[in-house]
């Protein structure tokens, strides 16, 4: 495997948007071409790890990306902008990561057709952004994209999606402000945006989150239903939030390890598979 890691270059100007001081990047975690194994076009990740945005989570970023390289599935990490980063300043380098990763596909033997986005709480509201907002003007136009920046699929753990009643207020306050228009709020309330040009998503959540309720979760896949998008939902009857991979590689604490939510890798390594 090799690790590298790239600058996402964005045209934030272009967008209207501030770019003093931000320098996403790109954590690759590629597989080498095995003589034993063969040549393989293989799916890739990349994850958004959460925190607010207000940080990046290490706990959701490369232990998450190394267990998809041990599925034999490439994985990149994004590091995107936090902390008082207009909207949509992420979205503009999620999906400038994405087209990224899509462009050196062959380079990479990637499959171009299975790359996904994977996030984790505040992330999981940047990759359900991308999901359900590439296609939108606002994003394709500054970036010159078409449709390469499109997610093939969506793994969102414990997402942030609501900016109303059960929203994670310092998520949504951290890239709208303090005093957001309507129009604003109603745009990174993301079950309000899905469309049947939103692609597969496997989501999963635990009953008892403090810190992200799990309606956020319901009324995102009620939405998903609504608009007939394939989806795969789990809801877990205790977990909490922020558990990650649920075992010793992430756990920091005892209420982190969790046998039962920790099933979610494996039924999202079945999700990808099953594309």
């Amino acid at each position: 495997m090799k690790k590298e890691i790239f600058d996402i270059k964005v045209p934030y100007e272009k967008a209207g948007l501030p770019s003093d001081g931000l320098n996403p990047t790109l954590t690759a975690y590629t597989i080498d071409v095995s003589p034993e194994i063969g040549k393989k076009s293989r799916p890739a990740v990349i994850v958004c790890p959460g925190g607010g945005y207000e940080f990046v989570s290490d706990r959701e970023a490369d232990p998450i990306a190394l267990r998809f390289a041990a599925f034999g599935i490439h994985a990149f990490v994004l590091r995107y902008s936090v902390v008082n980063k207009p909207f949509p300043t992420a979205l503009l380098e999620a999906a400038s990561a994405l087209a990224f990763v899509r462009k050196n596909a062959e380079q990479w033997d990637i499959n171009p057709n299975k790359i996904f986005i994977c996030g984790f709480s505040a992330g999981g509201h940047l990759a359900a952004s991308l999901a359900t907002l590439w296609d939108r003007d606002f994003v394709k136009n500054p970036l010159g994209f078409a449709d390469e920046h499109k997610p093939n699929g969506a793994i969102l753990a414990y997402p942030v999606i609501v900016s109303g009643e059960y929203a994670h207020e310092g998520s949504i306050r951290n890239i709208i402000g303090e005093n957001p228009s309507k129009e604003k709020l109603e745009l990174v309330s993301l079950e309000k945006q899905v469309s049947p040009k939103t692609p597969p998503v496997f989501i999963w959540h635990a009953a008892d989150d403090g810190c992200v309720p799990v309606e956020n979760t319901l009324f995102f896949t009620t939405a998903l239903s609504k608009n007939k998008i394939p989806f795969e939902s789990h809801i877990y009857p205790q977990g909490g939030h922020g558990i990650s991979l649920c075992d010793d590689t992430t756990s920091g604490a005892e209420c982190q390890y969790n046998e039962v939510c920790a099933e979610w890798f494996a039924k999202a390594i079945r999700f990808i598979k099953s594309l």
